[in-house]
């Protein structure tokens, strides 16, 4: 295993921010799961003894005597702040000065950087397009993840959980945003940034991005593998195989919504304009890594090849 390769790209400065998150995120995950926890039984414990809730201070921490009931802005928030920024600027300083701004020589038309990627906030992005159309990748999908981040507000409405970590009136929310934020598009940033090496082909860590390696491996399109030629019989199986995946991921997100007695309260408080918009951007999430698996292991690069789109 090649582990100089290895450090040669972990120390990169385009990719410290990406090593930094492989554990800022992790670590702040679970920081914030813990004080969700203890505030669910805490808010247990207080329900089930009256007498404790009369005189318990409303936070995790016991109320002792001699506390102050009321915390005001000044001087204990903001002193707070103050300090937080002060060791934020020190960190940004030393790392100014013992890493190199990731500036290059100007573009030289006659020497292509390989492999070429984007800044490590778009390697997402850059991912997607190895398995998606460029007009869904590069247009459709970054904005129905705007507008699904949008529209959260108006489908989760439980009154509860606001103001305050909390894991048990928020559980499927919690459980959808890490499946979507660190499953999904932190692993597609870390695909991109330490396996995906000159042409774009797929190098796995420790191992040595060849420049002069070659790969022979032809995609195809899903209509082409069962022998189906002609462009409308195309679309209508593409399309018939999309709306085929459609249904059994809206049942199976159906399933996973009301398997637990609290996700059926969230259920039945949802109207169905409310349950079709959640049930749209749930099952185009779930087809990333459907496309991803698919295209890996079967060498899938289209399911639905229409003049207008691809999928």
């Amino acid at each position: 295993m090649d582990f100089h390769q290895l450090w040669t790209i972990f120390s990169t400065p385009d990719n410290v921010p990406i090593v930094l998150l492989l554990f800022v995120v992790p670590f702040y995950t679970w920081y914030a799961l813990r004080q969700a926890f203890a505030n669910d039984k805490l808010i247990t414990q207080l329900e089930a003894d009256p007498a404790m809730a009369k005189t318990h201070h409303r936070k995790v921490q016991p109320y002792k005597p001699g506390w102050a009931k009321e915390v005001h802005v000044w001087p204990y928030l903001l002193r707070i702040e103050l300090l937080a920024a002060i060791i934020v600027t020190v960190i940004l300083i030393v790392w100014s000065i013992t890493l190199n701004a990731p500036l290059e020589e100007p573009a030289n038309p006659t020497l292509t950087m390989n492999p070429a990627k984007a800044p490590w906030y778009f390697l997402g992005l850059q991912e997607m397009l190895v398995y998606f159309d460029p007009w869904m990748a590069g247009v459709v999908m970054p904005s129905l993840i705007i507008i699904g981040l949008m529209v959260i507000p108006y489908i989760d409405t439980n009154p509860l959980g606001s103001g305050y970590y909390t894991f048990k009136q928020r559980k499927f929310a919690i459980l959808t945003f890490i499946f979507g934020f660190e499953v999904l598009w932190v692993m597609m940033i870390i695909i991109g940034t330490l396996i995906r090496g000159p042409g774009w082909m797929w190098f796995w860590p420790g191992t040595t991005w060849d420049h002069n390696r070659l790969i022979f491996e032809v995609n195809r399109d899903l209509p082409d593998l069962f022998g189906i030629k002609g462009r409308v019989p195309k679309i209508f199986f593409g399309g018939f195989v999309v709306a085929a995946y459609a249904i059994a991921a809206s049942m199976l997100i159906h399933k996973l919504i009301t398997w637990s007695p609290f996700n059926k309260k969230i259920y039945k408080r949802m109207s169905v304009l409310q349950y079709v918009v959640m049930q749209t951007f749930l099952i185009i999430m779930l087809a990333l890594p459907v496309k991803i698996f698919i295209r890996l292991l079967f060498r899938i690069k289209y399911i639905w090849v229409t003049p207008w789109f691809n999928i």
